[in-house]
């Protein structure tokens, strides 16, 4: 069922106009299916996208991991892999979620490629790792998120940080 999910989600978001567009969207629609299961099962899921040899922009299949981390599978399907995905789980006091973490920047800069990152509160968050830079994409709410979340239970959340500044705020 999820196969056919995503296959449907990477035919409609190759029409969009836009290729950064059409990968948001793609993004959106993905988490949009995945971040409940998530939450509900409290664990990451993770995958990557990109291209399939005939061009499409496409999403392997999400991955289940564990409450603090996941390796998405070799993704086999594409040609270009040109980000990672993942989400992060239920609310837990045992992490800080509502933000990506410095692993989740150094992961996706180590190979190669940008990353997205869905928080319980229903925050989207776009890893730039040229720049090594996270920005929210859109804030709380624009995806899923835990009934649980409570708005500033993590303090004052930034629309952007650079590598070391969100480094420094998680060590706090």
């Amino acid at each position: 069922m999820l196969r056919l999910i995503f296959v449907c989600l990477a035919l409609a978001a190759s029409a969009a106009s836009s290729q950064d567009n059409a990968e948001v969207a793609l993004v959106k629609r993905i988490f949009a299916v995945v971040q409940p299961v998530s939450i509900r099962e409290n664990r990451e899921y993770c995958g990557y996208i990109g291209f399939d040899r005939a061009g499409i922009l496409a999403a392997t299949i999400a991955a289940p991991g564990s409450i603090g981390s996941c390796l998405p599978d070799d993704p086999l399907m594409l040609a270009v892999i040109t980000a990672s995905y993942h989400t992060h789980g239920a609310v837990s006091p045992d992490y800080f979620n509502e933000l990506p973490s410095g692993e989740d920047m150094e992961g996706d800069e180590s190979e190669g490629i940008d990353g997205y990152v869905a928080t319980p509160g229903g925050r989207l968050w776009y890893v730039d790792t040229t720049d090594m830079v996270t920005s929210q994409l859109c804030g709380i709410g624009c995806l899923p998120r835990d009934a649980r979340f409570i708005d500033g239970a993590d303090g004052l959340i930034a629309q952007s940080y650079s590598y070391r500044d969100l480094v420094r705020k998680l060590a706090e």
